[in-house]
């Protein structure tokens, strides 16, 4: 059954680009909407999306129903958020784009491996990089629009030091740690697996075998493809895996635990540790990551009904006014580095020095292979 689904999948991620492409993207919605985008002042797109109806947006963070209300107050244009799981934005909005049928008019969506591979690589999503914001926005986080990035740290439970356990991600393939290092279940979260699919690029390969070179003092001897396959290979066997970060935040964070225990987490949650009294502390210096971060787009849907509305909107997310819902947490960062974290927190240029970061043509492309290696070792 494994073997099969690996295989449904494979085929899925070759042939479907290919068909896209036979059908020539100068007839797609898409680009039929690139070509209507004039560019204009910034007085005159306010105008324009005044004229316009309600802004719906599709979200996969709950917090942009606060965004859209002092956007609301601020521009007198009313916004309909919908808050869904990964999975059901990126279905409802294939349905609705494919069957031409009015939904959202934007998305804020993560889980780069199908956002790329079943909305932007299919036209249904339109990139949109406000010309205001064009200069303060990095390059890679254009295209496609990085409207936040999340990071998952490698977290301890700190009552009893505050000196992380590790320094190395091999440690954690020790026979020490079985048992005690939770980790939600990649399957369960679109992001964790890419983040498992990353570590079998050539880049993170190389950088785990010099990890492990670094701390045995000798060459690795592979028994899979590379590095990245090896590490996990370690870590499943000792991972416990959960059903929430949540869940697993409490869990590595109670007090008064004979094993110390460690987890892999949205680094947010350490907001539980003073209302909760649990002991959680980062571990920011780790050989040769310390965790990942993933990004949430920013796009506009390919049959948008209010795209002047929609682009205002995401201009407004990438400054520090519209990012104030999201700046009240620790491991949350504007995909505009001119708009500032919170102030408890390390700032994204800090991260990403130290965390794998996730790209989504790379995971859609590789994400099945990496899937039925890991289900072979969960399961």
């Amino acid at each position: 059954m494994k073997n099969r689904l690996f295989v449904l999948m494979t085929v899925f991620a070759v042939t479907v680009p290919l068909l896209f492409s036979c059908s020539g993207k100068k007839d797609s919605d898409a680009a039929k909407m690139r070509e209507s985008m004039q560019t204009m002042t910034r007085e005159e797109l306010i105008e324009a999306a005044k004229k316009e109806g309600k802004l719906v947006v599709y979200s996969t963070t709950s917090r942009v129903s606060l965004a859209a209300e002092n956007f609301e107050k601020l521009y007198g244009i009313k916004v309909e958020t919908a808050n869904l799981k990964d999975g059901e934005l990126v279905k409802k909005v294939s349905l609705e784009v494919s069957g031409k049928v009015a939904g959202a008019d934007m998305v804020l969506c993560q889980d780069g491996a199908r956002v790329y591979g079943e909305l932007i690589n299919l036209g249904y999503l339109v990139n949109y990089v406000p010309f205001s914001l064009a200069d303060q926005i990095p390059p890679e986080n254009q295209n496609p629009l990085v409207f936040q990035f999340c990071d998952k740290i490698f977290v301890f439970n700190s009552e009893k030091s505050e000196e992380p356990p590790v320094t190395n991600i091999w440690q954690l393939t020790e026979p020490e740690w079985k048992g005690r290092i939770q980790f939600k279940n990649p399957p369960q979260e679109g992001v964790n697996s890419n983040f498992l699919t990353m570590l079998t690029s050539d880049k993170w390969a190389a950088k785990i075998a010099q990890a492990y070179k670094d701390y045995y003092g000798k060459e690795i001897v592979l028994t899979t493809e590379n590095a990245g396959y090896e590490w996990m290979k370690g870590f499943f066997n000792n991972a416990v895996l959960g059903t929430s970060d949540s869940n697993i935040a409490e869990n590595v964070g109670t007090k008064g635990q004979k094993e110390q225990l460690m987890g892999l987490f949205v680094l947010s949650k350490l907001r539980y540790a003073a209302k909760k009294n649990l002991a959680l502390a980062p571990i920011k210096e780790m050989q040769p990551f310390s965790g990942f971060y993933y990004p949430i787009y920013a796009q506009l849907t390919a049959n948008a009904q209010n795209i002047n509305a929609a682009k205002l909107f995401i201009e407004y997310l990438l400054t520090e006014e519209g990012f104030a819902p999201w700046k009240s947490d620790i491991g949350s960062y504007s995909g505009n580095p001119q708009v500032p974290c919170n102030e408890a927190d390390e700032d994204i240029n800090f991260w990403a020095a130290r965390l794998v970061r996730e790209e989504p043509r790379y995971s859609y492309e590789n994400r099945a292979k990496v899937e039925e290696f890991v289900n072979n070792l969960i399961n």
